[in-house]
C-alpha cells in the first residue's frame, strides 16, 4: 500500500474499474460507536446496501474495545465485499486524551479495510458536510435529513450510521477526482 498526497492508500496495481458498480463502505470512527455504511454506485445511480454501528462497552479495557471494533468491520468487510472505503478525517479537540483515543479508533477503522487490500480515502468533516448538506457546517439533523434524501430506502437508527453513509456518499461524489490525480502521478 502507498498513501498518495491526498490521503487514499491504494494496493500496488490497484486499477479502478469504472464500468461495473462500486461498493463503497464508509465508516465513521469512533471508541463507543463506530458507525458504518455501504452504498453502491453504477453510473451517476447511488443505491443504499446496509448501515450500523459497532458498538463497544465502556467498561472494557481499550485494548479489547478496538478488537471489538476490528472484529465488527471485518463482518462488515465479509458480509459486503466492498471495493473502496472512506473514513471521516479526525479533527481535534481540547481533550487530548478524547483525541488520542479517537485516534486509536480511527487507526483501526482504516488498517482493517487496508489490510482487505480496499483502498481507503480520508475527507475532512467540513467537505463530508459541505457535500451532503451544502454547507460545511451543517449539524447531525440535516446530514440525517439529506441522506434520507439521498438514499430513500436508507433508515439509519443512529447518527453514527447516518454519518457513516454521509462519508459513503462523499466518497461516490469525489472518487472519480481522486483515482484520476493517484492515476496521473
Amino acid at each position: 500500500m502507498r498513501p498518495d498526497s491526498l490521503g487514499v492508500c491504494f494496493p500496488r496495481g490497484y486499477q479502478a474499474d469504472m464500468t461495473r458498480p462500486i461498493r463503497i463502505l464508509g465508516i465513521d470512527p469512533g471508541l463507543r460507536r463506530t458507525g458504518w455504511g455501504i452504498v453502491e454506485i453504477a453510473g451517476n445511480r447511488l443505491g443504499f446496501l446496509g448501515c450500523g454501528s459497532v458498538t463497544t462497552d465502556e467498561r472494557d479495557a481499550l485494548a479489547a474495545r478496538l478488537l471489538a471494533i476490528h472484529d465488527g468491520l471485518m463482518r462488515i468487510l465479509d458480509q459486503f465485499r466492498p471495493d473502496e472505503a472512506a473514513v471521516e478525517a479526525t479533527f481535534v479537540n481540547k481533550d487530548a486524551k478524547a483525541t488520542l483515543k479517537l485516534g486509536q479508533a480511527r487507526g483501526i477503522a482504516m488498517v482493517v479495510p487496508a489490510r482487505a487490500g480496499v483502498p481507503v480515502a480520508e475527507y475532512a468533516p467540513n467537505l463530508i458536510k459541505k457535500s451532503i448538506v451544502g454547507a460545511g457546517h451543517g449539524d447531525k439533523a440535516q446530514v440525517r435529513m439529506m441522506i434520507g434524501v439521498l438514499l430513500p430506502k436508507s433508515d439509519p437508527q443512529s447518527d453514527d450510521a447516518a454519518d457513516a453513509l454521509a462519508i459513503a456518499v462523499t466518497h461516490a461524489h469525489h472518487r472519480q477526482s481522486v483515482i484520476l490525480k493517484v492515476a496521473a502521478r
